[in-house]
């Protein structure tokens, strides 16, 4: 057990009488002390986790509805919110001991009070050159203990845990590249490889300040563990830099290297395979997956053709999505039988991740279950499906069931990816990997993230410049920079995402994806409804099984008042892809569909559902407040305005005009008639038109 005590040390100064009451350590396993030494961490890993999480939202709020969407994702709105108000009723209880008033706790927010904990990842955070000891306390993950509570308090771990460590290792980069006795290089080397144990520039660093120090061995030494790390975390070589290296210490003057390399000519070459192989050239990635013949259950001899069929058919479906690299299903037939070996298929195709199943024939129904298998995770089952059909229709049936399954697994296997990629260290990551990264963080829709995803996409585009999926999914981006009023120059941004959007179907005019993103800049951004409708369906015509592309395609209808075929696709891209990722964008557009056909019970209940999913995504409020405003209640309206004016502080009815793209008159004034019903100003802040209808407010 830790005491407090009065000097100064790394892991912080001991609180004063008018100081913290409470000293928090979140790095490695969770641990919270009051002054006098007396333990208050919850015995709960839920509340271990809601305290976690308020703590590093200091000194901004957490939202309630937030809290509950990442510790219980998987449960309905109003039992996640029950929950959640028992986890802080045992929070409270297990603080009460540190005295004072630490948490504040409102109906909608909680807040740690400003000064009230030393919280040693603060300390890591604020370090600088000048005072770099508080980067001793980076021994270990963050919240070590506290994996695999919910799927999305695990991804905002992943990406806490990134955002900590990128502070770490620049700093420590920083510190390492200020020194050059050889006796400080080697501790600030070690300091960095603790932090991040495959950077290359370190072991290097440390090789060359060995040999400055006559200790060629050691130098040696440390090549060989550099390569048993690259090899045990990115599965790859060192550099033909870091090789190079190597043999010269090998050399007959390998001890008198000097400590640092020379500096490159401008002829030489900036690029090997090397290198390239890496991530520093224009490479890109994606999953490779297959899928194996269902195995049949209680099928007549007629219909054995059932399994292969259904198989096939899920082939031909997922190769329609670009990012994706399919085995044909007709070779990993002979691994289909009851003696299959998952390790001989990942080996002699490469592969990912594999798709089976079952069917089985009860009477005229017909129940499919379908499996995802992570083969590089000794075969974890990371999704599963089950389907009762009637079995009429057979071709129907295989045609549905294909179109369900490849819609839920695109995502499903994108945040796999995502997740994957979030746990290694950034050196050396590929075009992919960035991508990957920026998609784990997208979705969040908080802005510190959304900002570091921009940077992720920016950096993949720099790496490859032809990379079309970077270019498409950097133009998405730009649409929620936009739509949250997040973006430092609006009027750039909306150069930036149409330039973005039509280099991407230039460079890749097959990607569904990109097309139907591009159609979604088009109609959002730049109010050219009839262009972006095209764009559409030419991306649902090249893969009708795309989610995303009947969501977007939904709500450009919306715009055009066209309600009934707006519905008709937002319902279509329900029934593909149930549990989306981004389920709280998509789902915002039924409020607006309900709230155009006169539904007020409908958008107000939806609303309320899909703001509970993502409190962040601020879209979302507008036609649910529209909805509350035609049903008078005051009351929650009055709440819902309140928790809107922290994303957008000067949201008008004004505003609401100049931005919608809505195109009929009569839908754009019965909305602005529901905000006015609401209580929304009808002007408020500066608001400065530009371009197309762009607001800077």
């Amino acid at each position: 057990m830790e005491i407090l005590v009065q000097e100064a040390d790394p892991r912080g100064a001991p609180p004063s009488p008018s100081g913290p009451v409470l000293r928090l350590r979140l790095i490695g396993q969770m641990e919270a002390w009051t002054v006098s030494s007396e333990s208050v961490l919850p015995v709960g890993r839920k509340t271990r986790a809601l305290f976690a999480v308020v703590a590093l939202s200091a000194p901004r709020a957490a939202l309630r509805g937030r809290l509950a969407e990442l510790l219980w994702s998987r449960r309905p709105e109003e039992q996640a919110r029950a929950s959640l108000r028992q986890e802080v009723h045992r929070l409270l209880e297990a603080l009460s001991p540190a005295g004072g008033d630490i948490l504040t706790v409102t109906r909608d927010h909680i807040t740690l009070r400003p000064g009230a904990a030393w919280i040693d990842v603060d300390q890591v955070m604020r370090a600088t050159v000048g005072q770099p000891a508080a980067l001793s306390l980076l021994d270990g993950d963050l919240l070590e203990d506290l994996d695999g509570l919910d799927p999305s308090f695990d991804m905002w771990l992943t990406t806490e845990r990134e955002r900590l460590r990128d502070r770490g290792r620049s700093l420590a980069e920083d510190l390492l590249r200020g020194v050059s006795d050889p006796d400080v290089v080697v501790p600030a080397a070690q300091q960095l490889l603790r932090i991040d144990r495959a950077h290359e520039g370190a072991w290097r660093a440390l090789m060359r300040a060995y040999a400055a120090r006559g200790e060629r061995g050691m130098a040696i030494q440390a090549y060989d563990r550099c390569r048993a790390v690259l090899a045990d975390l990115l599965d790859a070589s060192p550099s033909a830099e870091t090789q190079k290296l190597l043999t010269e210490l090998r050399g007959p003057s390998g001890s008198r290297l000097p400590l640092r390399p020379p500096a490159p000519h401008q002829d030489e070459t900036e690029e090997t395979p090397a290198l390239a192989e890496r991530g520093f050239g224009p490479t890109r990635g994606g999953a490779h997956i297959g899928v194996l013949p269902f195995t049949l259950l209680g099928i007549e001899a007629e219909e054995a053709h059932l399994g292969p069929g259904l198989a096939e058919e899920i082939t031909a479906a997922l190769s329609r999505f670009r990012w994706m690299f399919v085995a044909s299903s007709n070779s990993l037939a002979r691994f289909a039988d009851e003696n299959r070996d998952e390790v001989a298929v990942r080996r002699l195709f490469g592969l990912d991740f594999l798709l089976d199943g079952s069917i089985q024939r009860v009477r005229g129904r017909l129940r499919i279950t379908v499996r995802l298998l992570d083969l590089r995770h000794a075969n974890q089952v990371v999704w599963a499906r089950r389907f009762d059909r009637q079995a009429h229709d057979l071709l129907t049936l295989q045609d549905e069931i294909a179109a369900e399954v490849v819609a839920q697994t695109d995502p499903e296997i994108l945040l796999i990816e995502a997740r994957r990629v979030a746990s290694r260290p950034t050196t050396g990551a590929t075009a992919y990997h960035l991508l990957l990264r920026a998609l784990s963080l997208i979705n969040r829709l908080e802005r510190s993230a959304l900002v570091q995803a921009g940077a992720y996409l920016q950096q993949a585009i720099e790496l490859d410049p032809d990379y079309a999926v970077a270019h498409a999914w950097y133009a998405y981006w730009q649409t929620f920079m936009l739509g949250q009023r997040w973006a430092e120059d609006p009027t750039a941004a909306l150069e930036a995402a149409e330039r973005l959007a039509d280099r991407a179907i230039l460079l890749d005019p097959f990607d569904a994806r990109g097309l139907t993103i591009c159609g979604h800049v088009r109609a959002f951004l730049h109010r050219r409804l009839d262009e972006a409708v095209g764009l559409h369906e030419r991306a649902l015509a090249l893969n009708p099984n795309l989610a995303m592309a009947w969501a977007l395609s939904a709500v450009t209808h919306a715009y055009l008042g066209n309600v009934g075929e707006a519905e008709r696709r937002n319902l279509r891209y329900k029934k593909l892809s149930p549990f989306d990722p981004f389920a709280f964008f998509f789902d915002a557009f039924f409020v607006l569909i309900h709230l155009m056909k006169g539904e007020y019970e409908s958008a107000a209940a939806v609303g309320r559902s899909v703001v509970g999913m993502n409190p962040a995504f601020s879209a979302a409020y507008k036609p649910y407040l529209a909805a509350l405003g035609y049903l008078g209640r005051s009351q929650e309206a009055e709440a819902l305005r309140r928790r809107l004016a922290v994303i957008e502080p000067d949201f008008s009815i004004r505003s609401f005009l100049a931005t919608t793209p809505m195109q009929r008159e009569s839908d754009r004034v019965h909305f602005a008639e529901g905000l006015r019903r609401a209580g929304v100003p009808e002007r408020e802040g500066r608001v400065e038109i530009t371009g197309s209808n762009l607001l800077r407010l």
